[in-house]
């Protein structure tokens, strides 16, 4: 008896596991590139036994990952990495303006801060989405996302300029392209 639930449990398991699409083996392969890689730069041992002992370890974090079945869209998302690369540089850009008009507004004489505690519309599609865009928020200095719920994010600012800067929705609409 104790056999035949072994082998149910192996063919359910083989079952799952052959439902697997193209996209889990371009993840798969990313990920052992991504551990190799990070290997490579950290470890600074270039002889080939240790290049091979590193190729062998990321091989077995690899199919311990896909048997645990955590390689999905959300665990290693190689579907936002080409679209990310220009949202980068921008945020970047979005991120020194504010910290030049917070460093404005604390050493101005007047202080000139007026707190701003409201809701912003949130229009992306998944929960990453939505992740890298409160991130992105509370990256930038003077705004942070406070609660998050579906379709809205709550934020606080430093002033109305700022609030008023993501109410636009430009930043919005950036982290939507993103995720494609």
């Amino acid at each position: 008896m104790l056999i035949e639930r072994r082998s149910l449990l192996f063919a359910v398991h083989r079952s799952e596991n052959a439902k697997r699409t193209g996209g889990d083996l371009v993840r798969a392969i990313s990920l052992y590139a991504a551990l190799y890689g990070v290997w490579l730069l950290l470890s600074g041992f270039f002889s080939p036994f240790f290049l091979g002992i590193a190729a062998v370890c990321c091989a077995l974090v690899v199919y311990i990952a896909l048997r645990m079945d955590v390689i999905d869209q959300e665990g290693h998302p190689v579907q936002i990495s080409w679209r990310l690369i220009p949202y980068l540089p921008w945020l970047a850009w979005q991120i020194v303006r504010a910290n030049l008009d917070v460093t404005r507004r604390v050493f101005s004489r007047d202080l000139d801060i007026d707190p701003v505690l409201r809701w912003v519309p949130a229009s992306q599609r998944t929960d990453l989405g939505t992740v890298i865009y409160a991130n992105s928020i509370t990256l930038t200095p003077g705004t942070v996302s406070t609660d998050v719920e579906p379709g809205r994010i709550r934020v606080h600012a430093l002033s109305g300029d700022a609030m008023a800067e993501l109410e636009t929705g430009e930043m919005n609409a950036r982290v939507r392209d993103v995720e494609g």
